[in-house]
């Protein structure tokens, strides 16, 4: 198997290296199985080992895998609770984020654990990376299955870079150079309220949320609120140098909605205020064929596994998508983000400061 290495500047491939096997224990506590999938998985061979205990002691060597396959699966290691979840989300950074500035609604489940996107369990949720409308994510995503379903409710996986890959290099040029403007209106109960996306009642800390991620905003009449930001299409991972395709174009855009949804949308709000939208980062319209583009090389490259109560997923937030599929039953799956980004604004901040 291979994987697309790509130049930081245009982010098109330019060579591949071959996937190996890479050992990551001493052989006694746990297999690694590098050919199970997409992502690799790895098991306790003996009863009873702690899994944030191992993580910790093993982690330049899992951080090495993570950045190679882009997800790692970690099964039967007993995890069974949200605070046995929370202490494996902090073995490999210092703290846990906070869903501020979200899209999707979620609950607190303890501390800074999440539940998963509460979309009804009828509902596909197309591949995405978290948080790539914005200029600041977490680097690290970890899933936490506690009752898996009874049928359906995989969390597909898709490689960026191999997404990236797929799509053409005019779209690619195009994106690359333009970016992505994401617009989102809050108010009016048509989406998610400005209250629940920021996590606060109060306008002053909406505004500091927006100066510090350097988000636009306007009030509104009718205590409405309007965002919009410019963020990257493609990003460089920023250890592996590596490009991968890094946006949610194809989820903001109103063609992700059902033609009903989107015409009665449409009707009700028009263009300018439907709660969310993606344009060109000019603020010329994304063409229908490159969104259509963009779904196909993210089906393509889509690979979903069943989850086993009690499995740990841990995601390379750059290197791989996640998604949903429907399910029937009971299921809960928890998530917890960590490791943000390297700011994408402080060389600027910098440069602007020795002007000064």
């Amino acid at each position: 198997m291979t994987s697309p290495l790509a130049s930081g500047g245009t982010g098109t491939p330019v060579r591949t290296v071959r996937r190996r096997a890479i050992r990551v224990s001493d052989g006694e506590l746990v297999s690694v199985d590098t050919e199970a999938g997409l992502a690799v998985v790895v098991r306790p061979r003996v009863a009873g080992v702690d899994l944030a205990g191992w993580l910790r002691d093993h982690r330049a060597q899992v951080e090495r895998l993570l950045h190679e396959r882009g997800a790692i699966r970690l099964r039967g290691f007993g995890v069974a609770t949200a605070a046995d979840f929370e202490a494996v989300s902090h073995s490999l950074g210092p703290g846990l984020l906070d869903y501020v500035y979200g899209s999707t609604p979620r609950s607190r489940e303890k501390g800074s654990v999440y539940t998963s996107t509460e979309y009804p369990p009828d509902q596909v949720i197309p591949q995405h990376n978290e948080m790539a409308y914005s200029r600041r994510w977490p680097m690290k995503l970890w899933f936490f299955c506690k009752i898996a379903a009874a049928a359906g409710g995989e969390t597909p996986l898709a490689d960026s870079r191999r997404v990236l890959a797929r799509l053409d290099p005019g779209l690619r040029r195009r994106f690359a150079e333009r970016g992505v403007r994401y617009v989102r209106n809050y108010g009016g109960g048509l989406d998610l309220s400005w209250q629940q996306v920021f996590e606060t009642d109060r306008r002053e800390q909406v505004e500091s949320v927006c100066r510090t991620l350097r988000i636009t905003y306007e009030w509104l009449p009718h205590d409405r609120l309007r965002t919009w930001q410019v963020c990257q299409a493609v990003a460089n991972h920023p250890v592996t140098g590596e490009a991968a395709w890094f946006n949610q174009a194809h989820l903001f855009h109103p063609s992700n909605l059902p033609a009903d949804v989107r015409e009665s949308l449409l009707a009700t709000a028009g263009q300018n205020d439907l709660p969310r939208n993606a344009l060109y980062g000019d603020g010329s319209p994304i063409e229908d064929a490159a969104l259509e583009e963009i779904r196909a090389a993210f089906a393509a490259e889509t690979v979903a596994e069943p989850w086993a109560g009690g499995e740990v997923l841990l995601i390379d937030n750059v290197l791989m998508s996640h998604g949903r599929r429907p399910y029937d039953g009971p299921r809960k799956v928890l998530v917890a983000m960590t490791d943000p980004n390297p700011d994408p604004d402080a060389d600027a901040d910098a440069e602007r400061e020795d002007v000064q």
